[in-house]
């Protein structure tokens, strides 16, 4: 079967290796999936560049953590699905303790990929697959950001999602649909256009408005949001707590905005707000999730499908940042 790998070492995007792998078996609680779409996240990036946790990788691995596809073959032992059965991939794979797709574990841009069942879900019959590989990562993530980690988004609140990638647009999309306020952040007039139609009540130009927590406030009548989806990290952390109405909260996520900043946390302890870091989610937060998507039909934002032979022009595409949702290869 076709794979793309990351070589050992890997450095950079240009080191991508299209090979040939044997087609996996099913152990006994294994499901064998034909995978059909993958979707990009900013970590699939860090991986292929050498700069997730741990540095380069250090054998040759099946990049990125999302895909969804139908069942082909199952185990003897598994209960949970049947061949013809459409699923997606949770992020953490079952074990002691749990492993992620892509890093360490090989990931999904391959054409078939043999899984635990414990590591799969049924996906909603609205989406197609595309669309559904655009959520075990970004829209988990933003759900655990909303709902899961400290006080959940309610209807009346108002939520701050920083940039137009796929964490922040998926937090967009569940944060209207239960009835909250979203104000966003971007980089350029183009995506604010975009964002707004999408369901935003303001956007705020970063690149223009450099002092956008003031921006904030002001479009918040001095109070605040109630949750910042914090995408920045130390870069910008900062801004978001000075952001955050009495007793909100910041979901930290990645550090996009890089790994220095003013982390003084002052202003927390001020409005007596909270800080939760945010590492994706499980399967049970996965499961919540779709239930939700399927009585909303909410449909995942894509920007761009790829083909699986040009899986290096999507991540270049998708590592310019001119893109808002998620980029998508075909399988």
């Amino acid at each position: 079967m076709r794979a793309w790998t990351v070589p050992a070492g890997s450095k950079s995007i240009d080191e991508l290796r299209a090979v040939e792998q044997p087609a996996p078996a099913a152990g006994p609680r294994d499901v064998v999936v034909r995978v059909r779409a993958t979707s990009l996240n900013y970590r699939d990036q860090a991986v292929v560049a050498g700069q997730y946790f741990g540095g380069a990788v250090s054998r040759d691995t099946v990049p990125m953590s999302d895909g969804a596809g139908e069942v082909i073959a199952v185990g003897a032992a598994v209960s949970r699905f049947k061949p013809g059965d459409r699923v997606a991939a949770t992020f953490f794979q079952p074990g002691a303790p749990p492993a992620a797709l892509g890093s360490p574990l090989d990931g999904v841009l391959r054409e078939q990929v043999a899984l635990n069942e414990d590591g799969l879900v049924a996906l909603p019959d609205h989406l197609s697959y595309e669309e559904a590989a655009c959520l075990p990562c970004a829209a988990v993530t933003a759900w655990n950001a909303l709902f899961r980690s400290g006080r959940p988004t309610k209807a009346g609140d108002t939520v701050l999602v920083l940039g137009t990638g796929g964490v922040s647009i998926a937090a967009l999309q569940l944060a209207r649909a239960a009835g909250a306020r979203v104000i966003a952040t971007s980089s350029s007039d183009e995506k604010v256009e975009r964002v707004k139609a999408l369901g935003a009540s303001d956007v705020i130009n970063y690149r223009r408005t450099p002092e956008w927590e003031q921006e904030v406030r002001r479009l918040t009548s001095g109070r605040g949001v109630d949750c910042v989806v914090e995408i920045g990290g130390a870069g910008t952390l900062a801004r978001s707590m000075r952001s955050l109405a009495r007793g909100g909260k910041i979901a930290l996520i990645g550090f996009l905005a890089g790994r220095e900043g003013d982390t003084n946390p002052t202003p927390l302890m001020m409005t007596g707000s909270s800080l939760h870091g945010i590492f994706v989610g499980d399967r049970e937060m996965f499961e919540e999730m779709n239930r939700a998507i399927i009585v909303n039909r909410i449909t995942p934002v894509i920007d761009r499908v790829f083909p699986f032979d040009e899986a290096p022009a999507a991540y270049k595409f998708h590592a310019s940042g001119a893109f808002v949702g998620k980029v998508v290869i075909t399988v």
